[in-house]
């Protein structure tokens, strides 16, 4: 099956005939996916969805990143549409290498940062970048 992409940051098939996804899904649902790398490198899972509730949009992906067990890992709230989904290896891709993720800006579970902060939204959207050119869709 060839990949074609479907939607702005999604990369498969357009729908599935057993349930909603992947094109609508369930928020709770994406906690604990994984997100990989162009290369496939894992960097970590998915932990909270932040809603622009103002905006009716997904603003980011709570990303966990390198702890263990959940003890002495990092937060980082990627920008929503940073990330790509690939509905075929079921994961979430992020245009990022492992050293850069670790030296973004990032936070622990106790001491979240002021999300609608334009100055902090702007640092961190600036950070991240767009989804990758090979997971932009073809039209």
């Amino acid at each position: 099956m060839s990949e074609q992409a479907t939607q702005a940051g999604m990369v498969g098939t357009a729908y599935a005939h057993d349930g909603p996804g992947p094109r609508i899904m369930a928020a709770d649902s994406l906690r604990g996916e994984k997100v990989v790398n162009e290369r496939g490198e894992k960097l970590g899972t998915i932990t909270h969805i932040m809603l622009d509730v103002t905006q009716g949009t997904i603003a980011y992906a709570v990303l966990s990143f390198g702890g263990v067990l959940g003890l002495g890992d990092k937060l980082f709230a990627v920008p929503w549409h940073s990330l790509a989904l690939d509905v075929e290896n079921k994961w979430f891709v992020l245009n990022i290498e492992p050293e850069r993720l670790r030296d973004a800006p990032g936070f622990d579970k106790d001491h979240w940062p002021a999300m609608a902060d334009p100055q902090w939204a702007s640092e961190v959207h600036g950070y991240y970048g767009p989804v990758a050119p090979s997971r932009r869709p073809f039209i």
